[in-house]
């Protein structure tokens, strides 16, 4: 009988990953927070997990050799947040302390995979092990 990583680990090594990115999304805002005009961004987590262990490819195709290879940043999970405070003048949608709170939870549950997974590997080692 062998043991795949889906039957191992079930969504958590799925979840690491979407957090890993909404992270990095959150982490953008904060560092945008002066930028005029910069719109604040967030990820649908359900809609993410749910690509994620589904195993979609969001990449641009080439339906002729001879078109550009393009880069595809897109990700329709990842949208813009409706900002909860009126705008201050310069069309910023950056809110810091939403921002620092999404984020601090955000790497609370990251840190939560983290831990289910590494009890995982550790019932699996001592599973091998005796």
């Amino acid at each position: 009988m062998s043991i795949t990583f889906d039957k191992a680990f079930g969504i958590h090594q799925y979840t690491l990953g979407v957090r890993e990115r909404r992270a990095e999304l959150l982490a953008s805002n904060i560092a945008n927070a002066d930028t005029p005009n910069y719109k604040a961004r967030d990820l649908d987590f359900k809609k993410a997990l749910a690509e994620a262990t589904s195993g979609h490819d969001f990449r641009l195709l080439r339906t002729n050799e001879r078109h550009i290879a393009g880069s595809a940043d897109f990700d329709p999970s990842i949208g813009y947040r409706v900002p909860d405070q009126p705008d201050t003048g310069d069309g910023n949608t950056v809110d810091m302390q939403t921002e620092k709170t999404l984020y601090m939870e955000n790497g609370m549950r990251y840190e939560a995979s983290l831990n289910f997974l590494n009890s995982k590997i550790n019932g699996l080692k001592k599973a091998i092990t005796g």
